[in-house]
């Protein structure tokens, strides 16, 4: 390369990393020229946006999105973590100045509950500025590693809070990676940390097998036994069975999040390619697909249950038309929720009424009956609202939530929550069965008779070629006393499934065969085991820990059936019950929190298995010995030093510590209400009593979040890399130098570092956790909001 040719690249470089550094979190491809015709004409005309905003909305739309974290709710170190970011990082950003300039303060969202979501415009370059502000970073990113805090666009916290979840619910997240919503979910199932074990469950879907995995990440950051990571296509999950007294039951969920594939549009501030690529058409493909995953989803949802519909686009098509189609189909059986009164401070537009269509050339149509008919693959009638008045009066479209930018300053966002009021009518009559499809299939009433090729089809189809890849809808539900109709063949297809088979005369004379064990794609995960209650590991770790009567040792699992069991998990009963009713059915990537480990040395000292801090919260309740009660200044040392002696324990426990035989240990806080100073939450961890020393075996992360609770600051240089800590006395004069913290961790610390991310928080131009695309059909099921 030619001098000229470095230079110009060196200055092209220098100009792109400027106006990076003077973008917010959010931004970036600052080449990209936000301009659409298309996009402007169409919603204009649509007059989504009230009269007299939409050059606002159009300049919101340009705007950078502000970046947004919210603190993990269900952990009771939620509130130490809020003090410490209200009193410590945003008391001193408020009086901090830059180049004669003020610093605005992150601000809380004035309707998320309890100050837990905040948001702030702070731009790179004013961050690389301040050393205050660089500690604030390298707080955010160390916590979000550590499970405590999340990076989340703030309209994509709005469906979680409209589910009202509740410690016993069943959940059903459809689409759900990243994992950003999924984590709120579990988050609500735990709000009483006091309960290890919660009734309710999460079954957390993807349909991408990669994207799984980082729905894994995001969910093992919580440590929940609540939440299982499964892989299946949303528009044909399969229906699941469970044990209830004796007798095989269907599942049906109290609660289901349907946040499905969307074109994107209101993701344009963080989402830049969608300028260029916006056209109509997306919605128009997408609409099928829409609906086949909201028609699963109500099939699935228990009557009086709430499923909540969402995407991260404003076009009536993708959002008031499957709404309105679902009603009407539905024949009674759902209903639009009134949520105006949930989340007061939340501005937000009612649903539309009327809305039309226009195709990619300009051309609009206001009714099917417009639709010529080579355009009928295209183009369906659910697409459009319905024509009868007093029907579509009834559906109260207005209770729908549209989400515009310039509010706000948000993305753009649709919600809508379904409460379903009896079974679905296709669920209740008599299923036909189509012997050359083995499908279940049922009339369409808004098809034309004329349209032999598409009279048979779910209520989910909106385009032929839709049929051929429809779910078993037609099993009876709760209440139904045709629920068992064909529950022999009711192994349902996951994506690429099962195709017909040859049948007897016996097998036709019964009914439809069972179809072909289903084919899974993507990496083959290790079995799910659960152990027996006299399984021989269990006979050291009973007497080595004491374990309580009630230790449900029917809901540990290990991940092989041959050789030494190396991690030992554990789930509630209630996913135990699902994994092992549905192990031919689900294709389930990752479930249940470690809880022990093998040590290799640890038989010579009683027991094979020393305790893992993934589970510990989960576990510790039915321990009964091997405790250490400790106080703040002794976990300080713990943490900060990396085989204190015994001698450097306070007094207490030292004590406790010289009667307890080496090997694995817990070391618990218990806070004291007389004094304010210290953390006011329990702090549980994981040690190991040596013959003269004591351990604390937790990540690195998670040391850092635990001494910023205790009050000692914790920052690493980035030069080295090593962790420096000083003790925050409020400003106060003399701060006392606190040892370094050693960055050599045990085995548990090093796999947890693997699984974590070290590097910084995406700031760059990418939705939360890295995604920087809207999902879509061909990609994941799910927005990326």
């Amino acid at each position: 390369m030619g001098k000229r040719s470095r230079q110009r690249q060196q200055q092209h470089q220098n100009r792109e990393r400027d106006s990076r550094d003077n973008a917010t979190w959010g931004a970036g491809y600052a080449d990209i020229v936000k301009e659409n015709k298309l996009f402007e004409h169409y919603y204009k005309e649509l007059r989504l946006v009230p009269e007299g905003e939409f050059e606002q909305f159009m300049e919101a739309m340009r705007e950078p999105l502000p970046a947004t974290i919210r603190i993990t709710g269900y952990k009771s170190h939620a509130k130490e973590i809020l003090h410490c970011l209200k009193e410590k990082y945003f008391k001193d950003i408020q009086e901090l100045e830059i180049d004669g300039q003020k610093i605005e303060a992150p601000q809380a969202l004035c309707w998320y509950p309890d100050d837990q979501a905040w948001h702030t415009n702070m731009s790179r370059k004013i961050i690389r500025k301040s050393p205050l502000l660089e500690k604030f970073h390298q707080f955010l990113v160390s916590e979000t590693e550590s499970g405590n805090i999340s990076r989340q666009e703030a309209v994509s916290m709005i469906p979680p809070l409209l589910m009202k979840i509740e410690s016993h619910h069943k959940i059903l997240d459809m689409c759900a990676a990243p994992g950003s919503k999924t984590a709120q979910l579990i988050e609500m199932l735990h709000a009483d940390m006091d309960v290890p074990f919660p009734e309710g469950f999460v079954i957390a879907n993807d349909v991408d097998n990669k994207r799984c995995y980082l729905l894994v990440h995001q969910a093992k950051r919580l440590n929940s036994p609540c939440i299982m990571v499964v892989n299946h296509d949303a528009s044909c999950i399969p229906r699941l069975q469970i044990e209830s007294d004796g007798k095989k039951d269907v599942l049906f969920y109290d609660r289901i999040l349907c946040d499905v594939p969307c074109s994107g549009d209101g993701t344009m501030r963080k989402n830049i390619d969608v300028w260029k690529k916006w056209t109509t058409s997306n919605s128009l493909h997408l609409h099928g697909l829409q609906m086949r995953i909201s028609v699963r989803g109500v099939e699935q949802l228990a009557v009086g249950g709430r499923m909540v519909y969402s995407t991260c686009s404003l076009n009536p098509i993708e959002d008031e038309a499957v709404i309105a189609a679902l009603l009407e189909k539905g024949e009674g059986a759902l209903e639009l929720a009134d949520c105006s009164a949930d989340l007061p401070g939340l501005k937000w537009m009612p649903g539309v009424t009327s809305w039309k269509l226009m195709t990619k050339d300009g051309q609009w149509f206001s009714d099917w009956s417009e639709v010529p008919s080579s355009r009928h693959t295209q183009i369906r009638p659910t697409m459009f609202p319905p024509k009868d008045q007093e029907k579509l009066a009834d559906m109260h479209l207005e209770r729908c939530m549209r989400i515009l930018p310039h509010h706000q300053n948000t993305g753009g966002f649709f919600v809508a929550v379904l409460v379903k009021k009896a079974p679905m009518p296709w669920n209740k009559r008599n299923p036909r069965v189509l012997p050359h499809k083995h499908k279940y299939l049922l009339l369409r009433k808004d098809v034309p008779s004329s349209s032999a090729a598409q009279t048979e089809a779910s209520p989910a189809a909106s385009t032929p070629a839709d049929a051929a890849r429809l779910p078993e809808s037609v099993e009876g539900e709760e209440g139904d006393p045709e629920r068992k109709v064909g529950e022999e063949a009711e192994e349902e297809a996951s994506k690429g499934a099962s195709l017909p088979q040859e049948t007897s005369a016996k097998q036709e004379a019964c009914g439809p065969p069972p179809m072909k064990k289903m084919r899974l794609f993507g990496y083959k995960e290790d079995p799910f085991v659960f152990l027996t209650g006299e399984d021989p590991v269990f006979t050291s770790i009973q007497s080595f820990y004491d374990l309580s009567p009630d230790f449900p040792k029917l809901n540990v699992l290990t991940r092989t059936h041959e050789g030494k069991k190396r991690h030992l998990y554990m789930v509630s009963k209630e996913l135990r019950n699902v994994l092992q009713n549905n192990s031919e059915r689900l294709k389930v990537i990752n479930t249940g929190v470690k809880v022990w480990s093998r040590n290799s040395d640890g038989e010579e000292f009683g027991c094979a298995f020393r305790l893992a801090q993934e589970g510990i919260y989960t576990l510790q309740p039915y321990i009964r010995s091997r405790i250490i009660k400790v106080s703040v200044e002794d976990i300080k040392v713990l943490l900060t030093q990396e085989n204190p002696f015994l001698s450097k324990l306070e007094e207490d426990a030292h004590t406790q510590a010289k009667k307890l035989n080496m090997g694995s240990i817990v070391l618990k806080y218990i806070p004291n209400p007389s004094n304010p100073a210290e953390p006011q939450c329990s702090i549980q961890l994981c040690g190991w009593r040596g013959k003269t020393s004591i351990r604390a075996f937790v990540p690195r992360n998670e040391r850092y979040h635990y001494l910023r609770m205790l009050g000692v600051e914790v920052f690493r240089d980035k030069q080295g890399g090593q962790g420096q800590k000083q003790r925050d006395g409020d400003k106060e004069e003399g701060k006392e130098e606190v040892e370094k913290v050693t960055e050599e961790e045990d085995d548990v610390a090093a796999a947890a570092a693997a699984a974590g991310n070290e590097g910084e928080l995406d700031l760059e131009n990418g939705s939360e956790n890295g995604s920087t695309q809207p999902k879509t059909e061909g990609g994941s099921q799910g927005t990326s909001s």
